[in-house]
């Protein structure tokens, strides 16, 4: 019996160091991202999918998240930085780097975009067809956007185009400061971190933002009209880039890479589409809770936006014609294909 103690008491001793290897991650990684860790991103994003990569690699990978720039610089600076290895990997919005991302822009000209769902799956699969020249630099794990925004105005009501006239408004990027610079507004530039202080400071009248991202920010406390678009296009989102150091990925062996591998592409860019739409509820919801107006562009308005706003979309074609040999129109009908091919697929068609 004493032998047979002893043997289990080695086996159990074994089975525990074993163990303990194996919690002992080989790799460990920094992601950046600029947003609070109460934001949809962080919770719903990026550690879900940290502690996936995590479970996935038997505890071999562990990935550390510094969330709201805790790591230094700005938001702006996200892309080089993890480009040049500064971090391991980091969650960004394409178009705080204008210019940088040119084919990519597509996704944000105004009333293009459905569901973030089907959006960020449409999205991906162009990237890995038309432009991952682009994005050669770094490793990509997912593109992705957020779902349609809306407009949140600090102490006026909006309801036609020309409410809108002389309003300072908040501009997600560039394709969409020059979409609302169409509109007689005066179209301020900056990152969502900077929002709730241009707000309260009367720096802009106009937040344009998507609702899941108003509550870790209190926007909703600032601008207490909300101004939603009617139509199964929204009126446009930022897109996004969810990437890791190539150095860093190069560095692994291939089962770990594997293990990247199976959490990165299509499937991601849809799982992180999924949670902002569903947590777009969640924002808007309390918004509903803190008393805010809400009023809905009717159709007929909405038609009078999206024509004043087309000039952008043919601007696009016509650069973008310039500098791709001719394939600004096809580029554009790839999105628009890849787009419904999505919502046919998540039955939103």
């Amino acid at each position: 019996m004493r032998i047979k103690s002893l043997l289990m008491a080695a086996a159990l001793m074994l089975t525990t160091v074993s163990f303990a290897q194996a919690a002992e991650p080989e790799f460990t990684f920094k992601l950046h991202h600029m947003l609070p860790p109460s934001s949809t991103a962080h919770t719903k994003v990026l550690e879900p999918w940290a502690e996936k990569v995590m479970k996935e690699s038997n505890g071999r990978i562990k990935i550390v998240i510094y969330p709201a720039m805790q790591l230094g610089g700005k938001p702006a600076s996200l892309y080089d930085q993890v480009r040049k290895g500064r971090v391991d990997l980091a969650w960004t919005v394409a178009g705080y780097t204008p210019g940088r991302f040119p084919k990519m822009t597509v996704f944000e000209l105004p009333f293009m975009v459905g569901s973030a769902k089907s959006t960020s799956m449409a999205l991906q699969e162009y990237y890995e067809k038309e432009m991952t020249d682009e994005m050669r630099d770094v490793h990509v794990l997912a593109l992705h956007t957020h779902a349609p925004g809306s407009l949140h105005v600090r102490d006026k009501e909006v309801r036609t185009l020309e409410d809108m006239k002389g309003l300072k408004v908040r501009v997600p990027n560039r394709i969409m400061g020059d979409a609302f610079s169409l509109l007689d507004v005066n179209s301020i530039f900056m990152p969502v971190t900077q929002m709730a202080s241009a707000l309260s400071k009367g720096v802009v009248d106009v937040a344009v933002l998507p609702f899941e991202v108003t509550a870790p920010l209190k926007i909703d406390e600032l601008a207490t009209h909300n101004v939603e678009i009617s139509g199964k296009r929204g009126l446009y989102s930022n897109t996004f880039v969810f990437a890791m150091n190539k150095k860093a990925y190069n560095s692994l062996p291939k089962d770990l890479q594997k293990v990247i591998d199976n959490n990165s592409g299509i499937p991601l860019a849809g799982f992180i589409g999924d949670e902002f739409d569903k947590n777009e509820k969640v924002g808007r919801d309390a918004a509903v809770a803190a008393g805010n107006d809400f009023y809905t562009l009717p159709d007929e308005e909405v038609a009078r936006w999206k024509a004043k706003m087309q000039p952008v979309t043919d601007k696009w074609i016509e650069t973008m014609n310039k500098s791709t040999n001719g394939r600004g129109q096809a580029l554009y009908n790839e999105a628009e294909s890849l787009l419904s091919k999505y919502e046919k697929q998540n039955g939103e068609s």
